[in-house]
């Protein structure tokens, strides 16, 4: 293979193309600080960066593109002359190394939607982490290979901020035009998941396909039928959109084609922070030889993990092809999904445990992409504080909000899909006074959403959000149903549904282009 012609990477002595995953671990075992786990997992340490880096991310201000992208604090600009000079840099840097490693892959499981993705990497490990994370090529297939789009990583390469017109030592760059991806700096992985992630949903809308940053699963009874699960981090995706008689699609990347929803991915790159065998076993059981394993702490004897241990990071993650989960949906095809979830663990404990939303408040809750954190308790006083991200996914959507909710709005009512918000967070108070909703409630309301059955129960509408949610459901407490009837205090819970209502109406002052009918379908402070 010769990277030198359109790459401008010269005289590098061995290019390593498409090595399987047991070659990779024996190449970064020689060459990199890393190790095998007892579970024979290779463990690696991302050093200074161990998430993503939102600071150091841009996108090439060029014609032809930049009147599509929505400029901001998520999509950055960088001038084309400072993407040149970081290239020339990431070039030489890689000229002249005494290894290269290349894999060739793909995003998108609908053929008629796939992209073909070149990876060079600088580190074994790191090309082993794609191998995983993109649908790997059969035979004929990287025979015939002819990349749509590249990733270049150089971790090793540390850039000087003033001189290339960025932030830091680091940058993650994309060329639409160029149809490059520079990444420079950071060992995470992350950063070359969502490059992929973050292009694709640049690519797929203008093809009429809807990205969406979500997990899916399919009933395995024979029927087809798909579900979708948005969530930003926290809320359970990753858990409840897991079931033992639920076919996974995918764990975290779709696209929604007007056949039906498809896995971007060909793996999973899932949490490890207090991971148990108990708690998520296809999770556990996944961490094995030719899994890339991050940051986790190993005992130095038995060479066991802590999944406690966040001295590292809090964000230890593993990244393992889906062939690892044992109900696993190949291809990752589904139907046009029945239901979408929408999950948000709710820390003001204000959101009913499930309400079923209009299309325009399907609309309206996918732009806001809610949830809560928990503050520090330095002085022992914890206040619940809001999380909005656009979509449920900001930083990997270079296009303008409304372009995803308008086609998320045309899906749903073209193929009748029923939408839920699903509360995993608090009821009966806020944090600290409330008490966190029982995972088994939490899984009965989305098997009874997922079924069809909770459709067909009689709804009340609440007042603060203009929600309408079920006078009952199987398996659940009908008490908790209307969150006001669950606090001891209604006064108060009026007082904080009051709040939580005026930060949903002031995070939406932002979409200024919002239809109206969206906006007018959020909840209204009094």
């Amino acid at each position: 293979m010769n990277l030198s012609t359109k790459y401008n990477i010269n005289n590098v002595q061995n290019i390593y193309h498409n090595l399987s995953p047991a070659v990779l671990v024996e190449h970064a075992l020689k060459t990199e600080p890393s190790r095998l786990m007892a579970s024979g997992a290779l463990l690696v340490e991302t050093g200074k960066y161990t998430g993503r880096s939102p600071k150091d991310r841009f996108i090439v201000d060029e014609e032809g593109v930049s009147e599509k992208i929505a400029w901001g604090k998520e999509n950055v600009k960088i001038s084309q002359e400072k993407f040149e000079l970081i290239y020339s840099k990431i070039s030489q840097y890689l000229s002249n190394r005494e290894r290269i490693y290349v894999f060739d892959g793909f995003a998108g499981a609908d053929e008629r939607y796939s992209l073909s993705i070149r990876v060079i990497n600088e580190y074994a490990s790191q090309n082993l982490f794609m191998h995983n994370m993109l649908i790997r090529p059969t035979a004929t297939q990287l025979e015939k290979f002819n990349e749509q789009f590249t990733i270049i990583c150089a971790p090793g390469l540390k850039l000087d901020a003033k001189e290339c017109g960025i932030n830091s030592e680091a940058a993650i760059i994309i060329s639409f035009s160029r149809k490059l991806v520079l990444i420079v700096g950071s060992k995470y992985g992350g950063e070359m998941k969502k490059s992929v992630f973050s292009v694709m949903n640049y690519v797929l809308p203008l093809k009429g396909v809807l990205g969406m940053h979500c997990s899916a699963n399919m009933a395995l009874d024979g029927s087809g039928d798909t579900a979708l699960f948005f969530g930003l981090s926290g809320t359970g995706k990753t858990t409840l959109s897991a079931s033992p008689d639920r076919g996974l699609i995918g764990d975290d990347e779709h696209g929604w084609s007007d056949k039906g929803i498809f896995n971007i991915e060909g793996g999973c790159y899932a949490k490890c922070i207090n991971l148990s065998k108990e708690g998520e076993p296809e999770i556990y059981a996944a961490i094995r030889h030719g899994s890339v394993v991050e940051n986790v702490i190993v005992d130095e004897d038995t060479r066991e993990p802590d999944y406690s241990d966040k001295s590292l990071t809090e964000n230890t993650r593993v990244s393992y092809p889906i062939d690892f989960i044992p109900n696993k949906v190949v291809p990752g095809v589904g139907k046009h999904p029945r239901t979408i979830v929408f999950l948000s663990a709710d820390a003001f404990g204000v959101l009913p445990p499930v309400a079923k939303l209009t299309k325009e408040q399907a609309m309206y809750y996918f732009v806001s992409g809610y949830t809560s954190k928990v503050a520090g308790t330095e002085r022992g006083i914890v206040d619940p504080v809001c999380t909005f991200s656009t979509c449920f996914g900001s930083p990997f959507l270079p296009l303008a909000s409304e372009v995803y909710a308008k086609m998320l709005g045309e899906k749903i009512e073209e193929f009748g899909t029923d939408v839920y918000l699903i509360n995993t967070g608090w009821t009966g108070g806020q944090y600290g006074v409330g008490k966190r909703m029982s995972l088994k409630a939490t899984r009965a309301i989305v098997s009874a959403a997922v079924s069809g059955k909770l459709a067909k129960v009689e709804y009340e509408t609440e007042p603060f959000f203009g929600l309408n949610i079920p006078k009952s459901c199987d398996d659940v407490d009908d008490s908790i149903l209307n969150p006001r009837n669950a606090w001891a205090d209604k006064s108060e819970y009026d007082k904080t549904a009051n709040k939580l209502a005026g930060l949903f109406e002031e995070n939406f002052r932002k979409y200024a282009d919002m239809p109206s009918e969206i906006v007018n379908a959020g909840p209204k402070s009094k």
